[in-house]
């Protein structure tokens, strides 16, 4: 008797088609898959579909695959708020402060006060001495010269966590102002500005002198 060859399964055939088109589960072209390693013979079915349908291809535009890495990092490794730049602003200025007032020696005011403050910081040779007495705030500087031409040492007071707030600019060695809404641990510090003081009130000079108010 003279055999034939085995005709392709029609299952077979269906399968393969699918295969290629991509329209199979994941069961289903797990299956496809494993079969492609085992059997030559599927293995030629696939073949002959991806030659069928390749001219499929010619009707789309290849299309570069998104860079989808910072999306992912962003959700991997989420970032933190960033701090506030006057924030910054301040931890600096009272780290400085607080290094240099150890080595000071507190002077004793000349008259009644409320409150005193030493203004100071590690790398400048401004020092100023604050106190408040009643309803007004004397600042004193101490050492150090006028600030530089074309700029002018600005005054501001810190409450906690708050924005800075402007005093008013520092145009004689000793000043005496209207005493601000203040207590014991606001900060008072000085920076250096242009002419007439920080733009928009804020501070964007470099940091002086600077020291909390304290209880006497």
């Amino acid at each position: 008797m003279t055999s034939t060859p085995e005709r392709d399964l029609p299952d077979d055939e269906t399968l393969a088609a699918e295969y290629v088109l991509g329209a199979l589960g994941l069961a289903g072209r797990s299956e496809a898959e494993a079969k492609l390693r085992s059997d030559s013979r599927f293995a030629a079915l696939v073949n002959d579909w991806q030659n069928r349908l390749s001219g499929l291809n010619d009707d789309y535009a290849e299309a570069a695959a998104p860079n989808l890495l910072p999306q992912i990092e962003a959700r991997l490794f989420p970032q933190a708020p960033k701090a506030k730049a006057w924030r910054l602003w301040l931890a600096g200025a009272l780290t400085a402060a607080a290094i240099v007032a150890a080595a000071l020696f507190m002077q004793p005011p000349a008259a009644p006060t409320t409150m005193t403050a030493q203004l100071s910081a590690e790398a400048s040779p401004l020092r100023y001495e604050a106190a408040i007495a009643g309803d007004q705030l004397t600042l004193t500087r101490v050492a150090g010269t006028d600030a530089e031409a074309g700029k002018d040492y600005e005054l501001w007071i810190i409450e906690g966590d708050k924005a800075p707030v402007s005093l008013g600019v520092l145009t004689e060695a000793t000043v005496t102002i209207a005493a601000p809404k203040a207590a014991a641990g606001f900060v008072l510090a000085i920076t250096l500005e242009p002419k007439g003081g920080g733009p928009e009130g804020k501070p964007t000079g470099p940091i002086l002198a600077a020291g909390p108010l304290k209880n006497i």
